[in-house]
Parts: structure tokens; C-alpha cells; sequence
């Protein structure tokens, strides 16, 4: 006759069951939580209102030719950002692409940026030197950038989650249609 089993005193059961009860539950916890976080907003696709600046190359051949190149979707990480059309009156030399919070800008054709130094600091992209700007801000929410050794100056604002997607597809369009230069410091 087998030897009847004995069940393991309740304490015992509850010290086994509580641990996994209670990994049970923050599972739930975290997956519920992960699942109600608010969705990054998508990014504005209605007429972009660009206020003028001075841009006196804005409607230059070089500028006609860059932004004739420029009429496309953007890549951003592993997606792209869609063209956004411009209210009027559209400036001159301007071309918008749809990212969040802020879009996309490029302008072309401005004057010289007075942060253009001997001793400023340049990325090269794909073989384009761009000053980056500073606002400032400790924690900036966009980042802007202007080609310095090209015939015209070239600025692209982007979003600081964008990446670098916008900023290498630019940089390959402006070195294939804009002869370098020698960077025109003071």
C-alpha cells in the first residue's frame, strides 16, 4: 500500500504562492501601463505659415536648382517625413517637410551667418561643411544647421527626434548640386 502524500502546511503554500502572485500582477501592472502611454502626437500636414526673412539668393539659380531636388519625402529614422506645402504667401527659397513637434525647414539663399567664425566648430556631412547653431535652450526641441561652403548658404532646421536622416538627405542633395566653396570666414 503506498504511503499516503502529505500536503506541505499552509504557510508554506501561502510563502510559494504570494512571490508569484505578486510577479503576476506588476507583470499586469507594466504591461498595462506600457499600453496607456500617450502616443506621440502626429506631425502637422496643414499649409506651414513661413514668416520672410532676408534671403537675398532665395530665388538665385543655385537655390532654383537645390530646391527643384528638394521636392520629395524625408528619411527620419525608420520612416519618412511628406513634403508640407507652404501657405501664402510662401517665401522665397523655402521647402517644409511634416516631423513632430516641429516640422522641417530649409531655406536658401540667406545672408552669411554672423556665428561663422575662423575658429567655428563644422560637421562634415557627405562632404558638406554645416555650422551647427545653439538656441540656447538646455534641452532644445529642434537643431539647425547651415551649409557653409557652398555658393549660397544653406539652412535646415529639424526636429531634435527627427535623427540624422533629414540632415544626410539634404547634405547629399546640396553636394550634388551645389559646387563647394572655400568656407568665407570674416
Amino acid at each position: 500500500m503506498p504511503a499516503p502524500t502529505r500536503r506541505p502546511p499552509l504557510p508554506v503554500l501561502i510563502a510559494i504562492a504570494l512571490p508569484l502572485l505578486l510577479a503576476v500582477v506588476v507583470a499586469g501592472i507594466g504591461l498595462t501601463a506600457r499600453s496607456s502611454e500617450p502616443a506621440a502626437p502626429a506631425p502637422d500636414t496643414t499649409p506651414l505659415a513661413t514668416p520672410p526673412v532676408d534671403a537675398p539668393d532665395a530665388t538665385g539659380p543655385e537655390c532654383t536648382a537645390l530646391l527643384a531636388r528638394l521636392d520629395g519625402d524625408l528619411p527620419a529614422g525608420d520612416s519618412t517625413l511628406p513634403v508640407r506645402a507652404l501657405a501664402d504667401p510662401a517665401p522665397d527659397g523655402v521647402r517644409a517637410w511634416a516631423a513632430a513637434p516641429r516640422p522641417v525647414v530649409l531655406r536658401c539663399g540667406l545672408p552669411r551667418p554672423q556665428e561663422l567664425t575662423p575658429t567655428s566648430a563644422l560637421l562634415e556631412i557627405d562632404g558638406v561643411q554645416w555650422l551647427e547653431l545653439d538656441d540656447g535652450v538646455p534641452e532644445p526641441v529642434v537643431v539647425t544647421y547651415v551649409a557653409v561652403d557652398r555658393p549660397v548658404y544653406v539652412v535646415l532646421t529639424t526636429p531634435v527626434d527627427a535623427g540624422s536622416g533629414p540632415l544626410q538627405a539634404v547634405s547629399d542633395v546640396v553636394r550634388d548640386t551645389l559646387p563647394a566653396t572655400p568656407v568665407a570666414v570674416r
